[in-house]
């Protein structure tokens, strides 16, 4: 080839000015681990680039970024870069590590260093109103003159719906919604924060490809589809909002001030070791932790390597050297588990949240357990209760726990409540106990009245809690509250009244396959739960659907007598739920 090359030397083009680069990278920096010979050609490359780069006015970046929340693009420049987008967030968990948001930080910083200039990508759509990007819009404002973003939706996740009722497909084999973003600014010596104009497709893929194919952002400018929004502070959103019931919703408690002490729940970064279907499994699992080499354990249990926050040496080092309880643990709805409990962070387990978890580990406790952000179409609260840790998926994607009672160290135990909130509340309805105000809550909670009337407004924070009208409303949701939370718990009495049947037609009670059918929930072939309704199936608490998880996730396990209690148990409950959340909405 180099021969050729050389005689052909004189035929040849000048090459076309693309290079081979990692925009995301330092200008200049050669990426590691290259075979000889190809690294030299990419270094050339990277040279070129950031001659670009470095000296060139670039004034129009386009692309389809990657969308990965765990990046590995960790170089030491973007992650400055982006700092501007977490700056004062003040937030537990902080969501803009996405490669995408990266490159559109990319792509800005060099139209704020020319002054001018053009961005063109499709990307997830989550920064246009996610919460924790807030302080990223802002800044795209204070760049950018004009911002047109084309939400193409899509999100699986979200299950939204076209306006006639159809199914919204994604443009791409993706789960995550996705939108095309124009970001402009021609005016060099900007003072102003820019404008967002705002449109939208929902659909059929087909239906968004051709109006995809048959428009131009110019005709739609003239058109009326686009939307100019005010895009107020502090949260800046890049897509409509109805927020007209903001004042009036405010007027309630906010429930993370209600209670000052709360927290994540536990977080293993192992769960399919350190957290076990028995108290048995779970012996065995410390026993091999205390005994059996790294090796060993890694091989037995294939695990992968270990990662910043959980390491097998410091999980066998904190069995070994400290006191450790089995304990169970809220996994997913009604799905208790066991796991080994010390409260060392970033032992065993790696995030124990022992800040909470201490008021609740061998102590009479109630968590509540909510979520920060109602999806969009579904009817169901991400609100549960436990009298146990909980993990932190039980409830939500991100599950926040507060217990009711802090412990001293005496055992003595004082509410985890809010004095201002309390005597306000008891300048309504009177004297007060703790568990009243936590049953009041939790029904308000599961009211779908309240979820629809205060939809957008739960989107964008921990939930506020309306204070009752009067001492009865207050009392009669308490009622119910507290029915809703014997329920959960599985402690009322009602659980026991089955209204479905186990006909023993097989002699295996092992879940090979879930299937439901003509109201019938076949864990095989053969064996199955009769008389289950189609809403009972399909019903959510606290984010999941318990008569499907709980099965699915014990795929290839055989059920005790006991498992298939519980799980007639969990169906009463279900219809338990829907029966009680009825009756919240005609008090609230």
């Amino acid at each position: 080839v180099e021969i050729h090359l050389k005689k052909e030397k004189s035929c040849l083009k000048k090459r076309p000015t693309a290079y081979l680069t990692n925009s995301l990278e330092q200008p200049g920096t050669l990426p590691a681990n290259l075979a000889f010979g190809f690294a030299e050609s990419i270094d050339e490359e990277a040279r070129e680039a950031a001659i670009i780069k470095n000296e060139a006015p670039i004034m129009v970046i386009i692309g389809n970024p990657p969308y990965r929340a765990s990046s590995s693009n960790k170089g030491k420049w973007i992650q400055n870069q982006i700092k501007v987008y977490k700056k004062d967030l003040d937030e537990r968990r902080i969501h803009l590590n996405d490669d995408y948001i990266k490159f559109i930080r990319f792509a800005e910083h060099f139209i704020e260093k020319n002054k001018t200039g053009v961005v063109a990508m499709i990307t997830n759509n989550s920064f246009i109103d996610g919460i924790t990007h807030r302080q990223m819009r802002r800044h795209l404002l204070e760049t950018f003159d004009e911002i047109y973003i084309f939400n193409l939706h899509g999100d699986t996740k979200k299950e939204e719906k076209a306006p006639d009722g159809g199914k919204d497909e994604n443009v791409f084999d993706i789960q995550q919604g996705v939108s095309i973003n124009i970001f402009i600014r021609s005016n060099e010596d900007k003072k102003e924060l820019g404008v967002v104009f705002y449109t939208e497709i929902l659909g059929e893929r087909e239906r968004k490809y051709k109006v995809l194919n048959e428009s131009n952002i110019a005709t739609k400018k003239r058109g009326k589809k686009w939307k100019r929004l005010n895009c107020a502070e502090p949260n800046f959103f890049f897509a409509p909002k109805n927020l007209d019931l903001e004042e009036e919703y405010k007027k309630g408690f906010k429930l993370t001030e209600l209670f000052p002490n709360y927290n994540s729940g536990i977080q293993t970064k192992r769960d399919k070791t350190v957290i076990q279907f028995s108290i048995r499994g779970m012996e065995r699992v410390v026993d091999d932790f205390q005994k059996l080499t790294e090796g060993r354990i890694r091989d037995k249990y294939s695990l992968p390597e270990d990662g910043r926050d959980w390491k097998i040496e410091r999980a066998q080092d904190d069995l070994l050297c400290n006191d450790y309880s089995i304990e169970e643990i809220l996994y997913r709805p009604f799905d208790i588990r066991y796991t080994a409990y010390t409260g060392n962070l970033k032992g065993f387990i790696a995030y124990p949240r022992d800040k909470t978890n201490t008021h609740i580990v061998k102590k009479e406790n109630l968590l509540l357990l909510f979520s920060r952000i109602v999806p969009q179409q579904r009817d169901f609260s991400e609100v549960f209760i436990s009298n146990k840790i909980a993990d932190l998926h039980s409830a939500a994607g991100q599950t926040y726990c507060a217990p009711l009672y802090i412990y001293s160290e005496d055992g003595l135990k004082t509410p985890n409540l809010n004095e201002d909130c309390i005597k306000t509340l008891e300048k309504i309805v009177g004297i007060l106990v703790p568990e009243d105000i936590f049953d009041y809550i939790y029904a308000v909670l599961h009211s779908p009245k309240y979820r629809k009337r205060y939809k957008e407004l739960l989107k964008i924070d921990f939930p506020y809690i309306p204070y009752p009208k009067d001492k009865k409303q207050f009392d009669a949701l308490v009622s119910f509250g507290r029915e809703l939370r014997e329920i959960h718990l599985l402690e009322s009495s009602k659980v026991s009244q089955f209204i479905t049947n186990y006909p023993v037609v097989s002699d295996s009670d092992r879940i090979e396959k879930v299937l439901y059918k003509d109201e019938k929930v076949f864990i095989n072939s053969e064996q199955y739960f009769g008389n289950i309704s189609e809403t009972a199936w399909n019903f959510y608490i606290g984010g999941y659907q318990p008569a499907q998880k709980w099965l699915k996730d014990r795929k290839g396990q055989d059920l005790t007598s006991t498992e298939l209690e519980h799980y007639q148990k969990i169906i009463v409950a279900i219809h338990e739920t829907i029966r009680i959340m009825d009756e919240i909405d005609r008090l609230v």
